[in-house]
């Protein structure tokens, strides 16, 4: 499957909110979709779904126009979806049903996704008992359940407490296994980080990066070292000009010029017999990188 985005553009009262953007998937993956708020993420997606028309461009599978009879979609929005007192099984029917699938199948994918995101229980609960996480996670099998060949996320992760996260992460690293297509659209940059090998970010409406995650962060040089030590280290800083620094219980993240900058400070903690537990040097992540290119 090749799915291809091509210049596409979207105007709204005069305002481009997507202004000539381009990308493609080509291979099952998870594709980071990356913006401030308002940069055109949302309509570039309902372009893609064919929920709303695009002005100009081309959106294509296999190099033919794309539309909902030759590529299954699933679409988690970040909006909240459900019936509030309509119970989950209830509701998880009355979807499988609008996408077609035969009741006793439906019955038997309720019941599986249920179980897999540890949701049985809430089997016939009401929507609006669930909390912000469990209704998170009602979305996505929403989503999911139909076996699609492509997934929009949109903010997956919202509400999610730490284990639930983890959880969520499985399954869908599990689907791209299964030679699934993901589009994930996040604020959380930490696991875009994570999951995903190709990136685009959006700026009013613009491409302003794009490319292989490692590939870009390969492209900048070290900027900063995290120390962790057994004792306070501010005077040897000092004494060596750094002081662009945080530091949280001798938990240290120093702003340095240079590698050779790092290791000096490196070389000057051992001769003052400093116990280090860790030394690291880092290259900017996604965090840096996002708010470089867009945090004017």
């Amino acid at each position: 499957m090749l799915l291809k985005f091509e210049n596409v553009s979207k105007t709204y009262s005069n305002k481009k909110v997507v202004d000539n953007i381009s990308f493609k998937l080509d291979k099952p993956s998870i594709f980071g979709f990356l913006g401030t708020n308002g940069a055109g993420k949302t309509t570039s997606i309902r372009m893609l779904l064919g929920i709303i028309k695009k002005d100009s461009g081309e959106i294509t599978l296999d190099n033919k126009p794309i539309n909902r009879r030759n590529i299954n979609f699933g679409y988690m929005p970040e909006e909240r979806g459900l019936y509030p007192k309509i119970t989950i099984y209830n509701q998880l029917m009355y979807f499988s049903r609008l996408k077609g699938i035969h009741k006793k199948d439906a019955d038997k994918e309720i019941k599986y996704w249920l179980n897999k995101l540890n949701m049985d229980e809430y089997i016939n609960i009401d929507a609006e008992k669930l909390s912000k996480g469990n209704q998170q996670k009602i979305q996505f099998i929403l989503a999911v359940m139909n076996n699609p060949d492509l997934i929009v996320l949109d903010e997956p992760f919202s509400g999610l407490d730490p284990v639930n996260t983890e959880v969520l992460k499985n399954v869908i690293l599990d689907l791209v296994k299964k030679g699934k297509y993901i589009i994930m659209s996040s604020h959380q940059m930490m696991q875009i980080e994570e999951f995903c090998s190709d990136i685009l970010i959006l700026d009013k409406g613009k491409c302003v990066l794009q490319g292989n995650l490692n590939e870009i962060k390969n492209n900048y040089e070290i900027h900063k070292v995290e120390i962790i030590t057994e004792e306070n280290i501010e005077k040897h800083l000092n004494k060596l000009k750094l002081t662009n620094y945080t530091n949280v219980n001798n938990n240290y993240f120093i702003n340095i010029k240079s590698k050779e900058e790092g290791m000096n400070l490196f070389d000057i903690l051992i001769k003052n017999k400093v116990e280090i537990l860790k030394f690291e040097l880092k290259k900017p992540n996604l965090h840096d990188i996002f708010i470089e290119r867009v945090g004017k």
